[in-house]
């Protein structure tokens, strides 16, 4: 308290010691600087908010900053793994290529082996056709799946149900003989077919699979022992009536069904030794 009067006092003596006019100028000087003071904390809070979006957006760019860092990181990670792939990939490629190569090769040179092939048979097709000499409507020279055959009807070569080979038939034979031993480097596999009347057991046969082998040994037993082919050259075989030419359902075609093929083989080795042959004959 006794502060308090002391402080007025004094400001009551320097009051009465300033005139009016001074007063005036030191108030109005007080209020400059009063605004100017005001005017900087305008500014220093401008600036502190400036500030502060300035950390945050230095902030933002570390973060993203960072992670473009990682990015790349992961990008050269990456980058790395894709030259093994791709090095990998471009061998793999390679590879393949090499194998549809060898393949391509491959199937060109069995294209070529199939095209001398054909010649070759259509070589024998025409050496036997001349060789058999007859237009014989029953008698048939063709090549099925590339195989060549003689196709002969059993009525030239056996009575009906019979398998005993009929004595005209033996003038047919023996002009297959003569082809058989002009190829004595093919083997023949002679070939029974029946139609489909079941055959009437007799004791000594029991079907027509009998019957087809039974007439595919007798012709055999003919070449063989009567027109002297080599019987290593002869294979018998019978089909009874399940490969027939035309359906069973008349007479005639009955009759066709009714046959006996005489399959010309060439043995494999000899087979590729005929298309070198071949082969050399084009290229000279």
């Amino acid at each position: 308290m006794k502060k308090i009067v002391i402080a007025l006092s004094f400001f009551m003596l320097l009051t009465s010691c300033v005139s009016k006019k001074e007063y005036a100028a030191l108030e109005a000087k007080n209020k400059e600087t009063q605004d100017l003071l005001n005017t900087c904390t305008v500014k220093l809070n401008s600036c502190l908010e400036e500030k502060a979006g300035l950390k945050a957006s230095v902030d933002g760019l570390k973060d993203q900053n960072q992670l473009l860092i990682t990015q790349t990181k992961d990008l050269i990670s990456q980058s790395k793994d894709m030259t093994v792939l791709t090095t990998k990939g471009a061998q793999n490629i390679e590879k393949a290529l090499e194998s549809i190569k060898e393949k391509d090769l491959k199937i060109s040179r069995m294209q070529d082996a199939l095209t001398k092939k054909d010649s070759v048979t259509l070589a024998v097709v025409t050496s036997l056709k001349a060789s058999v000499g007859i237009s014989d409507p029953d008698i048939e020279i063709n090549v099925e799946k590339g195989v060549v055959f003689i196709q002969i009807a059993d009525k030239l070569l056996f009575k009906s149900g019979s398998y005993e080979v009929t004595d005209k038939a033996k003038a047919v034979l023996a002009k297959v003989a003569k082809v058989v031993n002009d190829k004595p480097d093919f083997e023949c596999m002679v070939e029974g077919n029946t139609d489909n009347v079941p055959y009437i057991s007799n004791g000594v046969l029991l079907d027509n699979w009998d019957l087809s082998v039974k007439r595919s040994t007798s012709i055999i037993r003919v070449l063989a022992g009567d027109l002297g082919v080599n019987p290593a050259q002869l294979i018998a075989a019978g089909r009874s009536s399940y490969v027939p030419l035309v359906p069973n359902d008349t007479a005639e075609n009955k009759a066709k069904n009714r046959r006996t093929r005489i399959v010309v083989l060439p043995k494999i080795d000899q087979f590729y030794e005929m298309i070198e042959k071949e082969m050399k004959k084009q290229q000279n």
